[in-house]
């Protein structure tokens, strides 16, 4: 027993709180080992890793930007921290918000193709509801072709409040986020740089309470087991993604509201044995598109140092007008490489936005060493030397897009 406890009169509570937050943790360290989880080290450490990387947010989440009077911009994924089957390509940045305040962006422009400012409603009842922070409906957003912009690059757009002239997106009572994505090309693209707060600020931020803390650390308990439980289950049971049929995307349904926006997302679970290659072919297109190779628990793998990722302007198309992407578990010599990270099963996300049309998506499982048969004699190689050159762009462009690398 800690001398002292019990003097104070919270003690109780809190310790009785922090306790039960510490037996989830430990339930949910067991969900590394699920039956979609491979029985290799590598990847039952990755599940491991997935699991401290998003600890290490919980709190960020639950406590330290939960305050919407005081609301702050948190850095949802990045190059040590995957989830949601994130995009290498994207950044993703989300503030806690509510219906009843005014609040302000301000930031500079950037040169990302993508930008997009989305206010976030209530999660609704029932079954098939991914866990906290996601499944909140979508109200209102903001696109770049609609933010006004001054000469000098920079912008403000105003939630909630009455309606203004320029930037403005109106909230709702169950008005809860602000999420912000962002989608690069080059790897000289520089990122939107913004900042938020609320209009009306009058006083410091209080302090926590017993009672904002013990709401804070059931919030964390429910983040981490809801993250292990619904990793990867939901994508297969709810999510489109087709597990008995790996290595081939499903189908596309390019009609209705999708063909109009002209954007698309599709997933491959993969699974590949040594010695096996996976080719991906698709017609160069118009349009942002972007490929992101994830481990099991749909986390993107290391797209700092690794070639796990490519979008039009990083990717070398054949004589005959197509694009062929090379899944191997190591360099093949082709300029099209993904890395598997020696990882024997994983998924491959496809995503199309802007102009034109979602790709037909197709594969086919080869020997390792028979991709010169299987590849056009134009396919574009690299030498070593080129392979280290293009992994210094990479980190280099992706540093450019996180401040804190």
């Amino acid at each position: 027993m800690i001398v002292g406890f019990g003097e104070g009169p919270d003690d109780a509570a809190l310790r009785q709180a922090w306790s039960h937050f510490c037996a989830r943790l430990d339930v949910a360290g067991e969900l590394i080992f699920k039956d979609h989880n491979p029985v290799s080290g590598m990847h039952r450490v990755d599940a491991l890793r997935f699991l401290t990387q998003n600890l290490g947010q919980a709190f960020d989440l639950a406590l330290e930007t939960r305050d919407t009077r005081y609301p702050a911009l948190h850095a949802f994924c990045g190059p040590n921290r995957k989830l949601g089957g994130d995009c290498a390509d994207f950044t993703y940045q989300q503030a806690w918000i509510d219906g009843a305040s005014t609040y302000r962006i301000v930031g500079e422009r950037g040169g990302a193709r993508f930008l997009n400012i989305t206010v976030q409603g209530a999660r609704p009842d029932g079954p098939g509801l991914l866990h906290e922070p996601f499944g909140d409906v979508p109200e209102a957003n903001l696109s770049a072709d609609r933010l006004v912009v001054a000469d000098d690059g920079t912008f403000e757009v105003f939630l909630g409040g009455p309606e203004r002239q320029g930037n403005w997106l109106p909230t709702t009572s169950g008005s809860r986020k602000v999420f912000i994505r962002q989608g690069f090309d080059s790897w000289d693209e520089q990122p939107a740089r913004l900042r938020i707060e609320r209009v009306d600020m009058d006083s410091p931020r209080p302090v926590p309470s017993t009672g904002t803390m013990l709401e804070a650390i059931s919030w964390a308990g429910d983040f981490v087991t809801g993250l292990m439980h619904d990793w990867p289950d939901f994508p297969f049971t709810y999510g489109g993604v087709d597990a008995e049929h790996p290595n081939q995307f499903p189908a596309l349904d390019v009609t209705g509201a999708d063909a109009k926006r002209g954007r698309a997302a599709t997933n491959m679970h993969w699974q590949l044995a040594a010695g096996e290659a996976l080719i991906v072919e698709f017609a160069a297109h118009d349009g942002l598109w972007m490929l992101t190779n994830m481990g099991v628990f749909f986390n993107s793998m290391d797209f700092l140092y690794r070639p796990v990722s490519y979008t039009p302007s990083r990717t070398a198309v054949d004589s005959d007008g197509k694009v062929r992407l090379i899944l191997a578990h190591d360099d093949p010599g082709y300029h099209n490489w993904i890395d598997t990270q020696g990882f024997e099963r994983g998924n491959l996300t496809y995503r199309h936005m802007l102009g034109g049309f979602p790709a037909t998506l197709d594969t086919r499982v080869v020997k390792r060493a028979a991709l010169a048969a299987e590849l056009p004699g134009d396919s574009a190689t690299v030498t070593p030397q080129q392979r280290i050159a293009q992994m210094w762009a990479r980190f280099n462009g992706i540093r450019r897009r996180y401040a804190s690398l």
